[in-house]
């Protein structure tokens, strides 16, 4: 895929994973769309290496592929930048 293809995708992926994973994250559309698009990344990596598909266009594997990967991202995002509480 091109490179706008894959900002594309990681836009739709980051909002389709903040969707699934809604909370008080800090930052806002920016941060999104670079956890989407690194997560559309990560995604393509995992399914081409775990899985042996290729991610050739734009299709509904390689969308679900780039919301998993937007998934971990923001997970790990999350548990690296959480809110510390006071007892």
């Amino acid at each position: 895929m091109s490179i706008l293809a894959w900002i594309v995708m990681g836009l739709i992926a980051g909002a389709i994973a903040k969707a699934l994973m809604p909370g008080d994250d800090p930052g806002g559309f920016i941060v999104t769309a670079l956890i989407g698009i690194v997560g559309a990344v990560i995604g393509g990596f995992l399914g081409n290496t775990l899985l042996g598909r290729d991610l050739s266009g734009f299709s509904l594997w390689s969308l679900v592929l780039a919301v998993v990967g937007a998934l971990i991202l923001l997970w790990v995002y999350r548990m690296t930048t959480g809110r510390k509480r006071v007892p």
